[in-house]
C-alpha cells in the first residue's frame, strides 16, 4: 500500500483509539510507519535497521507500505500526523493515575518526536535540493 494511503488509514485508526494501550498501539505503529517510509527514501547505508521498541510487537501498517508515490505529500502527511499524535500523548499522559502508563506515553512521546524530527529533515533536505535545482546549483 502507498504511504499516503497508510497515513491517511492511521489517522483515522489514532482517532478510533479507545483508550490508552489502545492509543499507545497506534503510536507505536505511527512511528514505525514513519520510520519505513523515511528508510524508503533514504540511501541504502543510511537506512534505520533494528527492531520496534522494547516489548513492542512488529508492526502491521509499517509491513503494508510497498512505496512512496509522492515522497513531499507522504513527508507532510507524516509530519502532520505525527505533530497530532504528540499532542494526543500530552493530554494522555496527563490525564493517567497509573505511573508506569503516564512513562509509557512519554516514551511514545519521545520516539514520535524523533521521528517526526526526521521526516522534517527530509522535507527541508527535499526542499533545498529543489531550490538548487531551480537556481541552476
Amino acid at each position: 500500500m502507498d504511504a499516503v494511503r497508510l497515513v491517511e488509514s492511521m489517522r483515522h485508526a489514532l482517532k478510533g483509539a479507545r483508550g490508552e494501550q489502545e492509543l499507545l498501539a497506534e503510536a507505536w505503529e505511527a512511528q514505525a510507519l514513519a520510520e519505513a517510509v523515511v528508510g524508503r527514501l533514504l540511501p541504502d547505508e543510511m537506512r534505520p535497521t533494528g527492531p520496534p521498541g522494547p516489548g513492542r510487537a512488529a508492526p502491521r501498517r509499517a509491513a503494508m507500505l510497498t512505496g512512496v508515490r509522492e515522497p513531499a505529500t507522504a513527508l507532510r502527511d507524516l509530519r502532520d500526523l505525527l505533530s497530532e499524535l504528540g499532542v494526543v500523548l500530552v493530554s494522555a499522559a496527563c490525564s493517567v493515575e497509573d505511573e508506569s502508563l503516564y512513562w509509557q506515553c512519554i516514551e511514545a512521546l519521545d520516539a514520535a518526536a524523533d521521528s517526526r524530527d526526521h521526516v522534517c529533515a527530509l522535507l527541508r533536505d527535499a526542499a533545498a535540493g529543489g531550490d538548487r535545482q531551480r537556481s541552476g546549483t
